[in-house]
């Protein structure tokens, strides 16, 4: 196999969670754009349409299926509509996630729970479900975030720790499932990218410009280049690659 074929997805199926919006939206078109029939997870449901007929213009399938990723039996039921109507599972994005920014000392308990029960939660009922479908092998894309690496410059405690708590919990399936199961378990890490979730913090200046000033190339970053990381991550052009958090977010991270 030569090396550009080692990112194509034909004939594969993936999953991806949170696929109503901002980078799911975009994670789905790039794994179709690769060659993969979709599955779309959201609690939003109308909205995987508009994602679905992006899929679909590329030539491949999709499903889409109101998931709420916090509910076990709602991740297996993701699992198992993608098998029945498309015939296998062979990458999981585990993209769902809600954010906080709430000073630690008036969080409640129960703000606290919604974010992990999503972020951290999520992923794992969403693991277990797909690798358990995964019999041949897969790969597994936990997208965590910057903010699981390093410090905020805002209030995220809950938002951290759920990031945090999703690179720990990459870095084990991974221990357990490559050699068992043959299934790669990596995280992706995303600096600041323009979504539905960052853009109240984008649109406010003084945050704005200290995002860009704490990071090296002094932008945000672009889907397509958190795309390109992703697909590296799914196919084979990562098949010796497990167990990693790859930060993809303009130098922010670095020492």
């Amino acid at each position: 196999m030569d090396v550009l074929s080692r990112f194509r997805l034909d004939g594969k199926v993936a999953i991806v969670t949170g696929a109503s919006s901002g980078l799911g939206v975009a994670f789905a078109e790039a794994l179709a754009e690769a060659g993969a029939d979709v599955a779309l997870g959201a609690r939003r449901v109308d909205r995987l349409a508009d994602t679905a007929r992006l899929v679909e213009a590329h030539g491949r399938r999709a499903i889409s299926v109101q998931t709420d990723v916090s509910d076990p039996e709602a991740c297996r039921a993701l699992v198992a509509a993608t098998v029945e109507q498309l015939g296998r599972v062979d990458v999981l994005v585990n993209n769902a996630g809600i954010g906080s920014s709430v000073p630690a000392s008036r969080e409640t308990p129960e703000q606290f729970r919604a974010v992990l029960d999503v972020n951290l939660h999520g992923a794992y009922w969403m693991a277990q479900a797909a690798a358990a479908a995964m019999a041949d092998g897969g790969s597994i894309v936990n997208v965590s975030s910057v903010l699981g690496l390093t410090r905020s410059d805002l209030p995220q405690a809950a938002y951290a720790a759920s990031k945090a708590g999703l690179i720990g919990l990459t870095r084990d399936l991974a221990s357990q499932w490559t050699a068992r199961k043959g299934i790669r378990v990596n995280a992706l890490a995303p600096g600041f990218f323009a979504s539905e979730m960052s853009a109240p913090l984008i649109a406010n200046d003084r945050i704005r410009e200290g995002v860009f000033a704490r990071t090296p190339m002094g932008r945000l970053g672009e889907p397509e280049e958190l795309c390109a990381a992703l697909l590296l991550l799914a196919s084979d052009a990562g098949s010796y690659i497990t167990g990693i958090t790859l930060p993809v977010d303009g130098g922010w991270t670095m020492p």
